[in-house]
């Protein structure tokens, strides 16, 4: 289902100005920003067999890309990025620090020729790698080792600081060679992208692995059956020196230039999402701009997954041209739009803090979460993994540690009468409501049938069927 949340008071004895002075004031407060503004040197990151799990119950867009890749463009200085996060009063990132491990580009040559051997990057693995280098995963330094990994699956928590970090960062690799010590080249689709310094290697248990972390041990979950079946044998861990971007079809905007890009002492709201952007997504995320915690002149930061998720969902590039148009056709000035490079692990309420943490680091203060949020269901029984609101109430329980605020849904509906409003208002006034499932307008599409604007963009809907 497709929610969304539209609060408004009533109150008699606080006029609508007031209530948004209030807001104002609460929200700049909240933003203070304690951001550090020189490079962490220390390394937080310093924080297989194919094992058939038993099912267990569970709880509940290139040339513009290839120029950001230069060295002139990916290479930041994490000064001038503190200092333009401290003067836009934008929110701290995760542990304060904005990592930048993007090395300089006089010593990039020396920094690869170092490498003793190299690791071709699978598609996760090189999302993982770019965002650990950018500072998506900030506050960590590279791949976690095997005390960080472990403390993270049994406490969502990294060792140490005791920062909440939702889903352990890792590098698997089956060479039984590989040692502590070694430097190790990445390489993405031929490319150099990144040198990581080996400072731990180890054999996981899986199972505990998928069970801590997905809420089940079954093959069933996507998630469990990536780490069965994708993942090799080991782990390896240590810090990274970035290289270079990996190169991509679309632009990935890093943390700094999404923050360079934000409203200067604003509210941003996060809409995470991985599928292509329809009528009732589009209701959700500018509406949410009126939920009673979201300030004055707020802004929406649409920020989707680009990289691998469901083996049935639709590819990073074709969602990406829908994107383009979308924000083309809208033209909507309360609306910013960047690509992530996040490979999705279906993993229900731990992903959602994930996704929370990644995007406070890319200046968002608010996130929407919907209905089960980075759920999943089983490839044989189709049964549901998590709970409708688990995610959501893992957030909530998390959002002030984080220096968060979530924005929760409620469901929105289509009528006749009255286009999109909640639910309940439909119920109450008995309007009538209009339905189009997934699954008939997937069926529509493939038939060349007639798809209603009220459901779909038409700029949308002519990408999706070119690239069919």
């Amino acid at each position: 289902k497709l929610l969304f949340i539209y609060t408004r008071r009533t109150s008699a004895l606080m006029s609508s100005a007031v209530r948004r002075s209030v807001r104002q004031l609460a929200s700049s407060v909240s933003r203070v920003s304690s951001f550090a503004a020189s490079v962490s040197s220390e390394s937080t990151s310093s924080i297989g067999l194919r094992t058939l799990f038993s099912k267990v119950p569970s709880s509940g867009i290139a040339s513009a890309l290839q120029q950001r890749a230069a060295a002139s463009v990916s290479v930041r200085s994490f000064q001038t990025t503190a200092m333009s996060a401290m003067s836009n009063k934008l929110i701290s990132p995760h542990g304060d620090k904005l990592v930048n491990l993007m090395v300089d580009p006089a010593k990039a040559a020396s920094v690869e020729a170092s490498a003793t051997r190299t690791l071709e990057l699978s598609d996760r693995n090189a999302c993982d790698v770019e965002l650990l280098c950018v500072g998506g995963f900030s506050p960590l330094t590279g791949f976690m080792n095997a005390e960080a990994y472990d403390h993270v699956v049994e406490n969502m928590r990294l060792p140490g600081s005791n920062l909440l970090f939702g889903l352990p960062i890792v590098l698997d690799t089956d060479c039984e060679d590989t040692k502590v010590g070694d430097k190790v080249l990445l390489r993405y689709k031929g490319k150099s992208v990144a040198v990581l310094t080996v400072d731990s290697k180890w054999r996981p248990n899986k199972p505990k692995e998928a069970k801590m972390c997905y809420g089940t041990s079954s093959i069933e979950h996507p998630g469990v059956h990536m780490i069965a079946e994708e993942r090799g044998r080991y782990y390896i861990g240590g810090s990274l020196e970035g290289l270079a971007m990996p190169v991509r079809e679309f632009a990935t905007p890093t943390p700094a230039e999404v923050r360079a890009d934000l409203p200067e002492g604003k509210d941003v709201v996060a809409f995470q999402c991985r599928n292509p952007i329809h009528r009732a997504h589009y209701e959700l995320f500018t509406r949410a701009l009126d939920a009673e915690n979201v300030g004055e002149g707020a802004v929406v930061l649409v920020h989707p997954t680009m990289g691998p998720t469901q083996d049935d969902d639709i590819s990073g590039l074709v969602r990406y041209k829908t994107y383009v148009v979308l924000k083309e056709e809208t033209k909507n000035p309360q609306v910013r739009w960047a690509y992530l490079p996040y490979s999705m692990h279906m993993a229900g309420p731990r992903e959602a803090i994930q996704h929370m943490i990644i995007r406070k680091n890319y200046g968002c203060t608010h996130f929407i979460i919907g209905r089960d949020m980075a759920g999943s269901k089983s490839s044989l029984d189709g049964e549901d993994f998590y709970g409708a609101y688990e995610a959501q109430d893992l957030a909530k329980q998390n959002a002030a540690e984080l220096g968060m605020k979530t924005v929760p849904s409620l469901n929105v509906v289509y009528t006749d009468e009255k286009g999109y409003v909640t639910a309940d208002v439909a119920e109450k006034e008995g309007l009538s409501v209009k339905k189009l499932s997934g699954t008939k307008f997937r069926k529509m599409l493939r038939g060349g049938e007639e798809i209603p604007e009220w459901f779909a963009f038409k700029s949308v809907v002519k990408v999706l069927r070119e690239n069919a």
